[in-house]
């Protein structure tokens, strides 16, 4: 199954081809050099480590929402699961150790995850839907379980060393970050289970008569999904020493723009860890590169629209070519 997802674009036209393997490389590398000249501040190490630091969280999520558009779902309830589980750890923290503060964030952000998997997977419910349904719940919980109120972690400073210890001059935040995109770029490219999310989201019916459990590979990515996005949460939690309930409102659609700008089909069955992160950091890249030279911050709106009509418009162009 695998195989004949991957070998597709053999059918595309040599162009086509080389953006399907370079995906968003060469416009990120473009933007970088252009800002290097026009920017003396953008190549200081200052600024580097602090896009990266700022967009960790981002990155966690859109890293495991690459597997849930592969598989052939959206998840929108990532931005309620991550302002839910930062609250809701952060909370929990003011009275007991970070750790167990840290284990129930990530189990919490499991089983949202999980939830959404079962709501999508068995029920069959669309996926776009479910979780769009899914996050007015848990924002409704997490405004339930705060009062509406922003939770300071003040008198647990300790808290803060989750994003804000350091290692060899880079913040903890983008040790973990580096490190959950390795893990779930290894675990879509080098395992079975990778292999099966392809095949889930590239041709469901067959590869449930090549007999894998496509239900259950959506709620292992739906999984991830809210786990990763707890982890975001915990960590934007941690550089701040705060949560709120009302944080993440946007969020979902940020991710989904760094997504699929990295060249992830919306069709399912097609995408990249790695062309995610260069797609979120393309973003990243604008948007800070748009503060450092001055340009209206209007601009950079419309800039991002653009580029995002642009990427659908050669992913569909793509899929209309593999038709």
């Amino acid at each position: 199954m695998s195989q004949t997802t991957e070998n597709w674009t053999r059918f595309l036209p040599s162009s086509m081809r080389s953006w399907r393997n370079a995906g968003i490389f060469l416009p990120f590398l473009i933007l970088f050099i252009t800002l290097s000249i026009a920017s003396d501040p953008f190549l200081r190490t200052v600024n580097i480590l602090n896009i990266l630091d700022q967009q960790s969280g981002i990155l966690i999520i859109a890293a495991a929402g690459t597997l849930i558009l592969v598989s052939g779902s959206i998840d929108l309830s990532v931005g309620a699961t991550y302002a839910l589980v930062g609250c809701v750890s952060a909370q929990f923290a003011l009275t007991h150790s970070v750790f167990s503060s840290v284990v129930l964030g990530l189990l919490l952000g499991l089983g949202v995850g999980i939830v959404n998997g079962v709501v999508v997977a068995i029920l069959k419910i669309n996926s776009l839907i479910a979780t769009l349904a899914m996050s007015f719940v848990i924002g409704g919980l997490g405004s339930k379980i705060t009062e509406g109120n922003l939770i300071v972690l003040a008198e647990k400073p300790d808290y803060g060393k989750i994003a804000q210890s350091s290692l060899l001059g880079v913040n903890s935040s983008i040790w973990i970050m580096v490190f959950v995109v390795v893990i779930l770029g290894f675990l879509l490219t080098r395992t079975t289970t990778g292999r099966y999310i392809i095949a889930a989201g590239g041709n469901s019916q067959a590869a449930r008569l090549a007999g894998i459990r496509v239900s259950f590979v959506k709620i292992i990515a739906f999984g991830l999904s809210g786990m990763a996005a707890g982890l975001a949460g915990m960590i934007d939690a941690s550089r701040v020493l705060s949560a709120s309930a009302a944080l993440g409102s946007t969020l979902a659609f940020t991710v989904l723009a760094g997504i699929v700008v990295g060249g992830t089909s919306i069709a399912g069955g097609e995408g990249s860890v790695w062309r995610t992160a260069v797609g979120v950091l393309f973003i990243a890249l604008i948007g800070n590169g748009f503060d450092l030279i001055g340009i209206d911050p209007l601009y950079k709106q419309i800039t991002l629209g653009g580029i995002l009509l642009i990427a659908v418009g050669l992913d569909a162009w793509a899929r209309n070519n593999r038709r």
